[in-house]
């Protein structure tokens, strides 16, 4: 076999083999772009990327990556932000000092409305952000602060107080407990007086 039947032979295997896809989570989409063709992202991320979420995390414990796979889409003429989540954190039980896993997986689908006249194009459940209030202005772009929206639902899964159903309260007790001592009621005294006055 010649080195150019090698060289066709590898070519061909080698366009067959899937293109791998940027999987660093983006930290904005470009509305610009985007916004009526529609975007999708799926890939790994790690907790720690989160700069607000870090501040909650349990630091003894490894963290898994968490499974996220968006999607940007218009539907009745509003744009959806859809993602899932898959995974779980580890956070500190506010009893025992312990980790405590908090599981991540749910399903979320947020309308993103150009103004609130568009709300009576949504379900009334139907969780809804205003544009104005959300996207960066960057001339030529508007930008949407995906990594920020989706950390803001992570933080608002993970409990402010995370415990553990059956762990106790981890205390520890310094010295001896002193005794209260009982003080005199001062309506006693009061009451002492009245007569004599």
């Amino acid at each position: 076999m010649s080195s150019t039947q090698d060289n066709k032979s590898l070519a061909l295997q080698a366009s067959k083999l899937p293109v791998p896809a940027s999987n660093i989570m983006p930290d904005t989409i470009s509305l610009n772009k985007w916004e009526d063709t529609g975007f999708e992202w799926a890939g790994e991320i790690i907790p720690k990327a989160f700069e607000r979420l870090v501040s909650v995390l349990n630091t003894e414990h490894e963290q898994a990556n968490i499974l996220l796979d968006a999607k940007l889409y218009r539907l009745n003429n509003v744009l959806h932000l859809a993602f899932t989540l898959k995974g779980e954190v580890w956070l500190t039980c506010q009893r025992c000092l312990q980790p405590i896993a908090v599981d991540l997986g749910d399903e979320y689908d947020i309308a993103l409305l150009d103004n609130e006249s568009q709300i009576h194009l949504i379900r009334e459940e139907q969780d809804y952000l205003l544009l104005e209030e959300i996207v960066t202005e960057q001339s030529p772009e508007r930008l949407l602060p995906f990594k920020k929206l989706i950390e803001d639902e992570i933080l608002l899964k993970t409990p402010m107080a995370p415990k553990h159903d059956d762990c106790e309260m981890s205390v520890e007790q310094f010295g001896e407990i002193p005794e209260e001592e009982e003080t005199e009621n001062p309506f006693a005294a009061l009451a002492s007086l009245k007569g004599k006055l």
